[in-house]
């Protein structure tokens, strides 16, 4: 089972999981959709990258009221997203490695998002409960550990 380090344990004992009951969809669409994306009239939580190959959409599952500019995209959902509501310095080494990690061994796949604060994780719906089950058990894990010091 994955361990937080010395400098993420008691990040992780202070964090509070933040778990939205909205469903949201990860969408991919043509490189030449980067000005229509950006101009999208946006609800929090979402997110827009644009890199070479594609544009990336993470929004709240009604994506799709976007109508005819969403021509080409594909999209995958619905999705969880999860908060880690503790605010990280961009120094920070190791802290999504851990969830990551820990995420995986138990058959969890992530699609992560950072902001220059917070980072975000998007599990498949099915598997949300099984998630923050996990998570929740490292936080209160990372507390035991820290008491222990």
């Amino acid at each position: 089972m994955p361990e937080p380090t010395a400098e993420t344990l008691p990040l992780f004992a202070e964090t509070k999981l933040r778990v939205s009951l909205d469903d949201y969809v990860v969408v991919s669409l043509p490189p030449d959709a980067g000005a229509w994306a950006m101009n999208l009239k946006l609800e929090p939580f979402s997110s827009v990258t644009r890199d070479h190959d594609e544009v990336s959409l993470v929004e709240a599952a009604d994506w799709a009221r976007h109508g005819p500019g969403a021509a080409g995209a594909k999209a995958q959902g619905p999705y969880t997203l999860i908060t880690f509501d503790i605010k990280l310095d961009l120094s920070v080494v190791g802290y999504l490695s851990v969830v990551s990690s820990l995420l995986a061994e138990n058959g969890v796949s992530i699609f992560a998002l950072s902001t220059y604060l917070r980072d975000h994780i998007l599990v498949k719906k099915v598997d949300s409960h099984r998630a923050v089950e996990l998570l929740n058990d490292l936080v209160e894990r990372s507390k035991g550990l820290l008491l222990k010091k």
